[in-house]
């Protein structure tokens, strides 16, 4: 059908080889949701090497603002379940940084609360 829109795909490689075969994350790595993902590397050359998957999520992901990992997830085509295990195989590598959600007293700031809401409205 013409009208439709093209879903592609951005991965290429399979899932278990872009987390060494992982089907859990490290213990030391407790991702939500809702938890900030920040590359931790901004430099392209850096980036060279990587699997394509990797290079997508770390260039969405750069400093200062990064991403929670439901938007991630979203954007790549991915559930949340195999976007963590990739998150915290990046987290373990050292690729990226992660803070947990906001607590509920930083969620007070109304400002904040309306950039939120215009930023899924993009999605």
């Amino acid at each position: 059908m013409p009208d439709e829109p093209h879903r592609r795909s951005l991965r290429g490689t399979r899932l278990y080889a872009l987390t060494d075969g992982r089907t859990a994350a490290a213990p030391a790595t407790v991702l939500t949701m809702d938890t900030t993902i920040v590359a931790a590397v901004a430099e392209k050359d850096a980036l060279s090497g990587l699997p394509t998957e990797w290079q997508v999520i770390l260039a969405m992901c750069a400093p200062p603002g990064g991403l929670a990992v439901a938007e991630i997830a979203a954007r790549m085509h991915m559930r949340l379940t195999p976007m963590t295990l990739l998150l915290g195989e990046l987290a373990d590598r050292g690729l990226i940084h992660h803070r947990p959600p906001l607590e509920g007293a930083e969620t007070t700031n109304v400002h904040l609360l309306m950039r939120i809401r215009d930023n899924l409205a993009r999605i």
